[in-house]
């Protein structure tokens, strides 16, 4: 009796799911079995390379796409059967499975996505051994206890579970060196790939962060400038399993406005703006050290600490001790624990104190018999503004009615602002550095709308002034829109976010924040009378609509609010920033003509 000959395949690399899958149709149709095939990848195979950069493109199969099969030929076979063996023929294909497609349950083939990810060497074996199992056993796909797909969904929950981490743990730090001889020293341990964009960071003093910029923004001056050369912030971390390639895209839409890389043992990714790029591992050495923001980020760290509600066991079960040498708060858990037990005595024995006002009272005398102290909370602080002028509306039966109207609703505006300042109609304005209300003057024929401050606009508390507003003001530019001619202000008072280590991450707000700060808006509108406005997205079109407005289906138009006013519907520039690079100047046109309609309004035309 001869013994069937073995089948040896061999991947391309250790995420060649392309590889995986023509490998598993060609043995089906050969017939087979799961225990006459071994697997295993190239040694020493490179699976990324730094010199093809590739385009974040969802729709396509090729480029940062999790499991697409890097490698020569992954996706045509050229991965599979490549050693001494994979030429033995080991049973007829008349006894396999027929050509075409393979019914599979759809599932599979997603557990196949995550699994394929582990670091477990076996994986294949497994993967083929279940996928042979459910083209001939009927009911396997209905027994939730079979040892084999528990086994599976295993792998990919580890895998799941590793991408989560990634995502929560991650700690990127600034490339920014003092002196020539630190930036030489930093550039010489990256890894060669990034060492050159580590030169040309070090040559700038900012540290401001580059905002997103348009594809085809830069002249022919700027092709030296590449986006691949900017990288201004890198990261150190050490996954469980072959996940970068996976999870790089999160990251790429997270930051898109950075120029970051992520340094991994084994494999690293770098975005540009517009392209992520994979190379070879690296050390931890290679990521740049502490910086005063990292020491910033410990200092707020330990003083929201809070004793009471310490929880070690779960604390520990969501942040495992392996992934502590990488996050800078770490090294202060173990401190704050051991005097949580006395920090929380002493706030039980210590007397009630009395609440102290985050922002100082201000004197604010606006026009009339109101003052700032009529500004207080809740929805009667905005009487003020509206108060403010009332003994002169707009200036009427005055020689000098429109400066003193103007002037009048200018000190009605300067006490909303106080008011909005101290407003806790939601929780929204309690973790805000300040109230952003609008800007422009008083009588503006336009008043534009957007959703809430972000981030930059928080700390500089004026509106439109970060990555967003720099695109709006290139708009403005060429509709030839003067900015200072407009009222610019948003739906929402405060900056909602989320933290993500040291960033403050936008959340949009709900339904319930944009009502509770409705009234303001309506006393900027009040005080500021303007004939027709531009809403810009969803947030500002239901405040000013009073109702859902879909902004894709009414992008362009005019609508008409309940008192007269003309609002033209149209996207948020943010919309536009986190478009894919080749998307976003067919949208910039596009979101152009939206905001063209309102150009005769805004020269004095109807």
């Amino acid at each position: 009796m001869t013994t069937a000959a073995q089948r040896r395949i061999v991947l391309a690399g250790e995420t060649d799911l392309d590889g995986f899958r023509q490998a598993a149709r060609d043995l089906l149709r050969d017939d087979v079995a799961p225990e006459r095939v071994s697997w295993s990848t190239q040694d020493g195979a490179r699976m990324f390379d730094w010199s093809e950069p590739q385009v974040k493109d969802s729709s396509s199969d090729s480029g940062a796409r999790p499991n697409s099969g890097a490698g020569a030929g992954a996706g045509n076979g050229a991965g599979t059967g490549t050693g001494a063996d994979a030429s033995a023929n080991a049973g007829s294909a008349s006894g396999g499975v027929a050509a075409g497609p393979l019914k599979v349950p759809a599932a599979f083939v997603e557990l196949c996505r995550s699994a394929i990810l582990h670091r477990e060497p076996q994986r294949f074996g497994l993967l083929y051994r279940l996928l042979w199992r459910l083209l001939h056993e009927a009911g396997l796909r209905h027994d939730p206890l079979d040892a084999d797909m528990i086994a599976v969904r295993a792998l990919a929950q580890a895998v799941r579970r590793d991408l989560h981490k990634m995502k929560a743990f991650v700690r990127f730090r600034e490339l920014r060196s003092e002196s020539p001889a630190a930036a030489a020293a930093i550039s010489a341990s990256l890894p060669a790939p990034a060492r050159d964009a580590a030169a040309a960071e070090s040559t700038a003093s900012s540290r401001t962060v580059p905002a997103a910029t348009l594809e085809g923004e830069a002249g022919p001056a700027d092709a030296a400038d590449a986006p691949s050369t900017t990288i201004s912030h890198i990261a150190w971390f050490e996954p469980e399993h072959h996940i970068v390639e996976a999870v790089a895209p999160f990251f790429a839409s997270r930051f898109a406005t950075l120029r970051w890389a992520i340094l991994t043992p084994v494999h690293s990714v770098r975005w540009d703006g517009e392209r992520l790029a994979f190379g070879p591992g690296a050390r931890r050495e290679d990521a740049p050290p502490a910086d005063a923001g990292e020491r910033l980020w410990l200092t707020y760290y330990e003083h929201i600490f809070n004793p009471a509600r310490l929880k070690l066991a779960a604390m520990q079960k969501e942040m495992p001790r392996r992934y502590w040498p990488n996050l800078p708060e770490a090294r202060l858990i173990e401190p704050l624990a051991s005097r949580s037990a006395v920090r929380s005595e002493a706030m039980v024995a210590r007397e009630a104190a009395l609440p102290r006002r985050r922002l100082p009272q201000t004197s604010v005398q606006p026009r009339g018999p109101v003052t700032s102290a009529d500004a207080g909370d809740g929805a009667d602080a905005s009487k003020a503004a509206k108060a403010a002028d009332t003994d002169n509306p707009r200036g009427a039966g005055n020689a000098n009615g429109t400066a003193d109207g103007a002037a009048g609703a200018g000190r009605a505006l300067a006490a909303l602002r106080t008011a909005t300042d101290r407003c806790r109609e939601c929780p929204i304005g309690e973790h805000a550095t300040q109230s952003v209300t609008g800007e422009g003057p008083p009588g503006a024929r336009l008043m534009l709308v957007g959703e809430q401050p972000g981030d930059q606009e928080d700390l500089r508390g004026r509106p439109f002034v970060g990555p967003a507003g720099q695109l709006l003001d290139r708009a403005l530019t060429d509709l030839s829109w003067p900015r200072d001619a407009l009222y610019v202000t948003n739906a929402v008072k405060h900056f909602k976010f989320e933290l993500r280590g040291t960033r403050r991450i936008h959340k949009t707000p709900g339904q319930r924040e944009a009502a509770a700060c409705l009234h303001w808006l309506e006393s900027e509108i009040e005080q500021v009378q303007p004939q027709a406005f531009v809403a810009l997205g969803a947030t500002a079109a239901r405040s000013l609509m009073g109702r859902a407005v879909g902004v894709t289906s009414e992008r362009g138009r005019w609508l008409l609010r309940e008192d007269g006013r003309r609002v033209l519907i149209t996207l948020h520039p943010s919309a536009l920033l986190r478009l894919q690079a080749g998307e976003r100047q067919a949208a910039y046109a596009l979101w152009l003509t939206d905001l063209a309609h309102a150009t005769e309004l805004l020269q004095g035309g109807g």
